[in-house]
């Protein structure tokens, strides 16, 4: 499983189309290296903390085995947007100068569908674990965020992920609180495995691999919040799994 030890970082260089379906408005572009992605603009309604809760939630569901399209950091030149005709887009870009995220564009996918595709329970069980560790209220029937690409299934969109950042309560409130929100997961009912996956998951989530994550943030998506609250957040909750784990198991069994 991989550490993380640093991200790259494109130049976008070309405006394709927005993805009108998110609602922070992120769009197809195009990088310097030839390749598509997703950008997440800093300048969104949710600010630096969406990229900083997309690209903690990214690094983690990677680590645990889970498929996510690669994440980079994407430079957008102040001048990007000023042939854009759209005015709410080329505000957007005015507003999103410097260091955005990228997810490699998954070309041909299509939406996951749970009426089409059934995943097996261990899968399912790591993907409730992991939103119920990081607190993700946005993997929903309403909206899945996630994909079919290529026959396999793959994460996108973390960013309404560690929701307390957005607020005033205290880090250390919210650690140990289970997530109730977890019972309108798409993939509550197939998600018998947790106890499995708590136990896989503990041992790879380890401090030194937190710490390792926490520190790729950039220092300009920090804003007033420090690397020591992710870092002290996310080590605190994985120790205490217990507590959203026995919430996620209830849910599971009475969603059946």
């Amino acid at each position: 499983m991989p550490e993380f030890t640093s991200i790259r970082t494109v130049n976008i260089e070309r405006y394709i189309t927005p993805l009108r379906e998110g609602g922070s408005l992120p769009a197809i572009v195009e990088a310097d290296d030839g390749f598509k992605y997703v950008l997440k603009f800093r300048g969104a309604g949710q600010g630096v903390k969406a990229l900083v809760a997309e690209l903690i939630g990214g690094c983690i569901a990677k680590k645990c085995g889970l498929k996510i399209p690669e994440i980079v950091f994407a430079e957008v030149d102040p001048a990007f947007g000023r042939t854009e005709p759209d005015e709410e887009i080329q505000d957007l870009l005015k507003a999103s100068a410097g260091l955005n995220l990228g997810l490699h564009y998954l070309q041909g996918s299509i939406t996951f569908d749970p009426q089409v595709t059934v995943p097996n329970a261990l899968e399912a069980s790591k993907i409730v674990w992991l939103d119920a560790l990081l607190m993700n209220v946005d993997r929903t029937v309403r909206n899945t965020n996630m994909l079919m690409w290529k026959k396999e299934l793959w994460l996108i969109d973390h960013g309404a992920s560690l929701y307390f950042h957005h607020g005033s309560s205290d880090w250390k409130e919210n650690c140990k609180k289970p997530f109730p929100l977890i019972k309108d997961h798409v993939l509550i009912k197939y998600a018998t495995e947790l106890k499995t996956v708590d136990a896989e998951f503990k041992t790879l989530l380890t401090d030194h691999f937190i710490d390792s994550v926490i520190n790729l943030l950039p220092e300009q998506w920090l804003e007033n919040n420090s690397r020591n609250m992710y870092s002290e957040f996310l080590k605190c909750r994985i120790k205490n799994s217990e507590i959203f784990l026995t919430e996620a198991e209830n849910a599971a069994k009475t969603s059946i």
